[in-house]
């Protein structure tokens, strides 16, 4: 028995029994390929440009105040940009221009981006645990690009295996927004004042509550959990000793606490559905061959031991 080779819509229960029935065969698992020729791939594609737009305008907006920094770096717009273009990280982009500015050596600019960006580790653990197995190195690769706070959110808000052609999706507004809000703001900053482009910011936060407002209302849990971060959050900005860390470790720190705590306190079984919840006579197109995949794997598993169970 053989992974569907387009990639679109098997279910983690199904994985679960292809991978049970491999390793009794002792197979190795094969690569998981996504064309886009894949209706499943294609609307995926679709959806996730669509939940880019916001958070591509949100991105263009905050953009502005970055690119104020990077002319006091001594950078030019289109340099401002090309950077933007290719590193998606706020904080990491804050804290390089920073340290150009100043004339920093190039192994303190490798550093502090590190410390400023270390948060994306965990997410990046996060989310390789939402692929399916035999996905290829291109696309892990890829996908691990586009991990940001806010593609990352919402691409963890999508029951089932994590398409890549989503990632893509918002990566394509999300990110060209991105760089064309920096140039411009290198622009705007000698002819906006400086209040004006920093309050542009704010569209960051809004952008963030439309990722967990969603989820915090279907979810009493969830919303206990916001609720608590926001509260630890705080705490750390002012406790003394925490305070004195860097925005990212302060991240991890909490994010790994807190993480731990809710395991532990809140505990879910290894064969707990990600779609659990989800309607199957409503399920998008993408899971419609959950149950046949499933049936495909068991008849396998019996034919590979000789017919047993029939």
């Amino acid at each position: 028995m053989e992974n569907a080779p387009d990639g679109a819509g098997i279910s983690p229960a199904g994985d679960r029994k292809m991978s049970e029935t491999q390793s009794e065969r002792g197979g190795k698992i094969e690569k998981v390929r996504y064309p886009l020729k894949v209706p499943e791939n294609k609307q995926a594609l679709k959806e996730g440009l669509r939940a880019g737009i916001p958070i591509g305008l949100g991105y263009f907006a905050v953009a502005f105040s970055l690119g104020v920094l990077v002319i006091k770096a001594g950078l030019n717009p289109v340099e401002g940009g090309i950077v933007s273009l290719f590193c998606n990280a706020s904080a990491g982009e804050y804290a390089g221009f920073t340290v150009i500015a100043s004339g920093g050596s190039f192994l303190l600019l490798a550093l502090m981006t590190l410390v400023a960006n270390a948060r994306y580790l965990l997410m990046s653990s996060a989310v390789s645990q939402r692929i399916k197995p035999g996905i290829s190195f291109g696309h892990r690769m890829l996908m691990g690009l586009y991990v940001t706070d806010e593609i990352f959110g919402v691409s963890m808000g999508r029951p089932g295996y994590l398409n890549p052609w989503f990632t893509y999706g918002c990566a394509m507004v999300a990110s060209p927004l991105w760089a064309l809000g920096t140039a411009l703001g290198c622009i705007a900053g000698d002819v906006l004042p400086v209040r004006v482009v920093s309050a542009l910011s704010v569209a960051l936060f809004g952008m963030f509550l439309a990722v967990i407002v969603p989820a915090a209302k279907k979810h009493r849990l969830i919303l206990g959990i916001i609720l608590a971060c926001f509260a630890l959050s705080s705490i750390a900005t002012y406790c003394p000793g925490i305070r004195n860390l860097s925005e990212g470790v302060r991240t991890i720190i909490l994010t790994i606490v807190i993480s731990a705590l809710c395991a532990i306190i809140f505990p879910r079984n290894e064969e707990d559905d990600p779609n659990e919840g989800d309607d199957p006579a409503a399920a998008p197109s993408r899971y419609k061959n959950d149950a046949a995949d499933v049936k495909a794997a068991e008849a396998g598993s019996f034919e590979d031991k000789g017919g047993a169970g029939k």
